[in-house]
């Protein structure tokens, strides 16, 4: 999926987050709204943290005065150019919370289309659809999976490419892979890269990646070919072309389509990167965290990329010694350009 040929950037939109904006629930709210390059957030709905700015809630000053309302009246009032509605949370079990219903309905009557991350499709609904003509808006299910004409196993035409590719793999789920590649294809851009980046989850496609696919929803047949296919296009178009990744190699709920998007993407460098705080997997405690060393090993043992760098939440000097990597956090100072001069430097 492409949201950025569908939109005119910045968009004025408001981003639905009840209950969740600023905790990991609303990971997808907190990333559109701290580095969406599509939308312009004008304000987000969330009753529980109203009348507070989200660069309190994000501890982001950069984020600026964006205020959390507890309605959708009230953020329509506050953005009355909003032409757009990003559900930005995707509740546990799939289902479209019945108490959200009137509020996405009265943003559409305002205007807006909804661009939802929601595992209920809304383009499949009647209901929605016919609303959606009513009011002339259009309603946009990033978690859709590509048609199934449109899915195919992968057969290493990413290899043709001019374009050099950089994927980031994890040590485990929800380390920062996607903010990392986001921040890594930034500092590129502002280094004069002529840089692209693909999406592999919904948060990505929102925040206005080149193209992307949510790959928990693809057949696992297929995934390694819908990576190749968005890869190869966005290759297509520019110099460099950096992947988000999904997972952990080590993890064993996850490895399946880590290893999918590894083989997919088949990139010249690879970004590692690393919590080294957490004591166990996020919701899978049984599960041992394997470290850095490890997954490295599997990076470079099944494929032909380098690990040319680690990208940390602790102390980078601590860390990089440790392990023998150039290493940084993005959201230190300069930190994603030291990412990014290991990964030019490898490639």
């Amino acid at each position: 999926m492409d949201l950025r040929s569908a939109f005119d950037t910045p968009t004025p939109a408001v981003v639905l987050a009840e209950g969740a904006f600023g905790g990991m629930a609303g990971k997808t709210a907190n990333g559109v709204v701290m580095h969406s390059e599509l939308f312009e957030v004008g304000a987000v709905v969330d009753s529980d943290q109203a009348g507070r700015s989200a660069a309190d809630v994000l501890d982001r000053p950069e984020v600026g005065d964006v205020p959390v309302v507890e309605s959708m009246t009230a953020a329509l009032e506050a953005t009355p150019d909003a032409e757009a509605l990003v559900i930005g949370v995707a509740p546990a079990g799939g289902a479209l919370p019945e108490e959200w219903v009137d509020d996405i309905r009265e943003a559409m009557r305002a205007g807006c289309d909804v661009v939802s991350g929601l595992h209920v499709f809304l383009s499949e609904r009647d209901d929605w659809v016919d609303l959606a003509d009513e009011c002339g808006v259009r309603l946009f299910d990033v978690r859709k999976p590509p048609a199934d004409d449109d899915l195919r196993v992968a057969d290493g035409r990413v290899d043709d490419i001019d374009a050099d590719v950089v994927l980031t793999v994890g040590t485990d789920c929800a380390v920062g892979k996607r903010t990392t590649t986001f921040e890594l294809y930034r500092a590129a851009q502002r280094a004069g890269i002529d840089a692209g980046w693909v999406a592999t989850g919904q948060t990505g496609i929102m925040v206005g990646a080149h193209r992307g696919t949510v790959v928990d929803r693809v057949p696992a047949d297929f995934t390694a070919g819908v990576v190749e296919d968005n890869v190869a296009a966005v290759g297509a178009d520019h110099d460099l072309v950096f992947v988000e990744g999904q997972g952990a190699l080590t993890h064993r709920a996850y490895s399946g389509v880590t290893l999918a998007l590894l083989h997919g993407a088949w990139p010249d460098a690879v970004v590692l990167v690393d919590d080294p705080d957490r004591e166990g997997r996020t919701h899978f405690d049984r599960f041992p965290i394997r470290g850095v060393d490890v997954e490295r090993d599997l990076v470079e043992g099944l494929s032909e990329a380098q690990v040319a760098a680690l990208s940390t939440w602790g102390d980078p000097a601590t860390e990089g010694e440790q392990h023998g990597l150039p290493t940084a956090n993005v959201y230190h100072d300069d930190g994603p350009e030291a990412l990014l001069d290991a990964v030019m430097e490898a490639l």
